[in-house]
């Protein structure tokens, strides 16, 4: 019986490891700064994000998702989901990062004019 503990927490510990091929480690490269799309213009960015989730058939306000693996096995369970999955977690990671992006840079709202304090807008004559 102690013989198998310590068999296990060897493979244990060398899957954990392997570097790059937990569920955990996986997903959290799924989420992605939104700073890389700051630089893209509002409208392209708009049209590359509903691109993306239509191809993948995800919502516009898709974000990326995490399982609950039990407590303090995350690093040492496989990623066991497939390529399609994968991906579709990958583009709700890049869908959410657009749209952090658009929020924070309030595209597709009217902007506000500036005024000078104190100064009222014109009236019109009567």
């Amino acid at each position: 019986m102690r013989w198998n503990m310590v068999v296990l927490a060897s493979c244990l510990t060398v899957a954990g490891c392997v570097g790059g091929t937990s569920m955990s480690e996986r997903q959290d490269e799924d989420v992605q700064s939104s700073l890389q799309y700051d630089s893209v213009p509002c409208d392209q960015l708009v049209a590359n994000r509903n691109a993306l989730a239509q191809q993948y058939n995800l919502p516009i306000t898709a974000k990326p998702t995490f399982s609950n693996p039990a407590m303090g096995f995350g690093p040492f369970t496989p990623d066991l989901r497939s390529k399609a999955r994968r991906d579709s977690d990958r583009a709700s990671g890049q869908i959410d990062a657009m749209n952090r992006s658009i929020d924070r840079r309030e595209c597709g709202k009217p902007k506000k004019k500036l005024e000078l304090p104190g100064s009222k807008p014109a009236s019109p004559p009567q």
